[in-house]
């Protein structure tokens, strides 16, 4: 297929990516420059802008930062919506307000435009290695269209429900995500502060009651495994201010169906303070700094 890319981040970079060397014509668009010079590099074919990308296309996928930029891009007169054929496929794997993905969503089948929303799981690692999980929502035949597509990024695709019921399940799993790398990274601290090689501890934890992602994947404890961010100085990956983002928005639905959801809001709240302490730019798992005595 020929597929417009827009959005080339850690995450939208590894995809379209993937896509391309499945061997679909994938024509890429960013604003940074970094971002589409280093997919250059690997064959992908960039374009000058996002509508000169979907010239032609027959699917267009999405991964931006939040809510404001995916209704900037699809909505609107000058919105991509309005420049697409009756039929393209409409992908958006950013993370953003559910009410956001039903807006496209409905404007989309005003148009006649199958569109899904389907942000993912699985880190930058999964979007390199082509693991991710999809959390759709949409319709049957949508997900029919785009299924071959998803599965040259993901491993695992779970259809939600309809419009905005991918991005609810992304904001659950992203708000225990962050929960569950601050209880973690407390323990680990813990841990060090008593003299316990946080190596040894991991592992302890790892294979008890207190195994989670975290310790198999994704350790916030630098020197303990090697490919995780922790490991480089808490560069790429998934940042801070991203997680803060969606654990926001984890807050914000939760007021509007009256859910209680206490430790989702104090998650929120460190990250917060993590961000404002110049830390919003490394990876999630540098939370772990908040519990660990300056070097």
């Amino acid at each position: 297929m020929k597929i417009a890319f827009i959005g080339l981040g850690n995450m939208g970079g590894p995809m379209a990516l993937n896509l391309h060397k499945a061997g679909h014509t994938v024509q890429a668009f960013d604003l940074s420059k970094a971002a589409t010079e280093k997919l250059a590099a690997q064959g992908v074919t960039l374009a000058a802008s996002a509508t000169d990308a979907v010239q032609g296309a027959q699917a267009v996928i999405s991964m931006l930062p939040a809510s404001q930029h995916v209704e900037s891009l699809y909505l609107g007169e000058n919105g991509l919506l309005a420049q697409l054929p009756t039929g393209t496929l409409v992908i958006d794997c950013s993370t953003i307000a559910a009410a956001s993905a039903k807006k496209v969503a409905q404007a989309a089948a005003v148009r006649g435009l199958p569109c899904l929303d389907a942000p993912v799981s699985g880190g930058t690692g999964g979007a390199m290695a082509g693991t991710l999980t999809f959390m759709v929502g949409g319709d049957d035949s949508a997900l029919a269209l785009a299924r071959p597509l998803l599965e040259k990024m993901g491993a695992n695709i779970f259809h939600a429900g309809a419009a905005g019921a991918g991005q609810t399940a992304k904001i659950c799993n992203n708000m225990l995500l962050g929960i569950l790398m601050i209880g973690t990274s407390e323990a680990l601290a813990l841990g060090a502060a008593n003299g316990l090689d946080p190596q040894v501890l991991s592992e302890i934890m790892r294979r008890s009651s207190g195994g989670n992602w975290a310790l198999e994947k994704y350790n916030p404890m630098p020197g303990v495994m090697e490919t995780a961010p922790a490991a480089k100085g808490y560069a790429g990956g998934f940042g801070t201010d991203l997680m803060l983002k969606d654990l926001g928005l984890a807050q914000e639905n939760a007021t509007t169906v009256k859910a209680a959801t206490p430790l989702g809001g104090l998650a929120r709240s460190l990250y917060a303070a993590h961000s404002l302490a110049g830390q919003g730019g490394l990876d999630f798992s540098s939370i772990i700094q908040l519990f660990t005595p300056k070097a």
